[in-house]
């Protein structure tokens, strides 16, 4: 068969004002992008797994719409598989009916389609919920025979990760990203309330064997001299040990990374230290908020994070005086925060001299927690109004302001952020703390802190 893995791919957002203030700010701009430039893992890793007797060929869309004449690109495909996130599957589900007008089966899957299978059902052949490892063997011998089933729903089956396989980076286009991403595990042990990551294909922590993962690695090596890799994991350092093991041997790769984690890292000095050793450029930390109110009940199991606000600062600067750059995430519009949410947020930001900073809008994703509980306490503006699932856009009514007071303090920290000014001065007062450590005799390699006890797991 000759398939085709087709990735909707780009930036959405449909408040007009925030897209066009985005265009101007360099913070904005460099994130984006970074997120348009991610291929899909997940559509790569089906590649790497389809028997050679198959063509493949992996596509991106940054919008239907400026795909030329689709009847022409597809011609000649015996299946379609789509994969897209919940802003982008209206485009999705116009793509599949066109593929579909002309005789193309399609198969859609992913975290949207694995919550929503129904909805998905009326644009294509057939859906996959849950880990599409599980399934897609399955899926080509059916489509191979022209007799694919509906739905494809392993009793929630789990893929075991000592089975992954190389996805098929040899497919890409190396030139046009500037980094390439591998999963070295699957899960996380927090429930967020609002959380749609792989925490919805999955049901437990799992972590992918050092030797796979360091394949996977070579073999963007092989493609890309000196790769900048991002772990796209939903939270890499669970398993500490396991990492302290691989960390040399990453070093040897000479690669530079990027990855997801919690503050717990901020307290082992030697896995920071072999962080930094192996080139890790820079961590992704959740923080979600600078104040209890937002945090109450946003960690659904033990209020993880609201437990360990008081460690925020500290974390940040053990982080940061390693030599590792924290990308600091924070969430607008959690139930408890007021209009003065945005000053302290900025404060906050200000006062530890965060390298980077992250805010998105508290969003209603279908199939999370948060979504279900908005819903029943009829606080959604619209329902299944998935186009606004940007992570920028308003979709719900927060608690503690009005919608309006939420956007227009959401626009105007973002202008206070991500100004060329805010953001070259936090850039070089990170470098200027490390110059200053240095000088101190407290160098990368220690905590140069002293907290009087640790935040340990309880």
């Amino acid at each position: 068969m000759r398939i085709a893995l087709i990735a909707l791919s780009g930036i959405r957002v449909c408040d007009q004002d925030l897209l066009d203030l985005g265009l101007t700010l360099p913070g904005f701009v460099e994130r984006s992008k970074v997120i348009a430039s991610l291929p899909s893992l997940g559509l790569l890793t089906l590649a790497g797994m389809t028997p050679r007797q198959h063509h493949v060929e992996y596509l991106e869309v940054p919008d239907i719409r400026e795909m030329g004449d689709p009847g022409q690109i597809l011609t000649g495909f015996d299946l379609v598989a789509l994969s897209s996130y919940s802003a982008q599957i209206g485009e999705a589900y116009e793509l599949a009916d066109l593929c579909r007008e002309r005789g193309i089966p399609v198969v859609m899957g992913g975290t949207h389609v694995s919550s929503l299978p129904e909805e998905a059902k009326a644009h294509c052949d057939s859906v996959v919920i849950g880990e599409g490892e599980v399934s897609w063997p399955a899926v080509l011998s059916d489509a191979g025979r022209g007799r694919m089933q509906d739905c494809y729903n392993p009793s929630r089956a789990e893929f075991d990760l000592r089975r992954s396989p190389i996805p098929a980076f040899h497919l890409l286009d190396i030139d046009r990203y500037n980094r390439l991403t591998v999963q070295t595990s699957r899960g996380c042990p927090h429930r967020c309330e609002f959380c749609a990551s792989s925490i919805l294909l999955t049901r437990r922590y799992k972590q992918k064997p050092m030797e796979n993962i360091l394949a996977e690695i070579d073999a963007i090596r092989e493609i890309w001299k000196h790769p900048f890799i991002e772990f796209a994991d939903d939270n890499t350092f669970v398993d500490a040990a396991f990492w302290k093991n691989l960390l040399p041997r990453l070093a040897e790769r000479r690669i530079r990374w990027f990855t997801e984690t919690d503050i717990s890292v901020a307290w082992d000095a030697d896995l920071l230290k072999l962080m930094r050793r192996s080139g890790c450029a820079q961590v992704l930390i959740g923080l979600e908020s600078p104040e209890p109110a937002g945090l109450n009940g946003v960690e659904m199991k033990n209020n993880w994070k609201l437990r360990r606000l008081p460690y925020y600062k500290e974390a940040v600067r053990r982080i940061q005086s390693h030599g590792i750059s924290v990308n600091g995430c924070f969430v607008l519009g959690l139930d408890g925060q007021g209009p003065s949410i945005f000053q302290e947020l900025l404060e906050f930001v200000q006062d530890i001299a965060l390298h980077e900073v992250q805010i998105t809008l508290q969003t209603a994703f279908p199939g999370t927690p948060l979504y279900e509980r908005l819903r029943e306490e009829g606080r959604l503006l619209e329902e299944r109004a998935w186009q606004t699932c940007t992570l920028f856009d308003v979709n719900y009514r927060p608690d503690g302001m009005s919608v309006d007071e939420l956007v227009r303090g959401f626009r105007s920290l973002a202008e206070r952020l991500y100004s060329d000014e805010f953001t070259r001065w936090r850039r070089t007062r990170f470098r200027e703390l490390l110059r200053e450590k240095s000088r101190s005799g407290r160098s990368m390699g220690g905590s140069g802190f002293g907290l009087a006890r640790q935040p340990g797991h309880r």
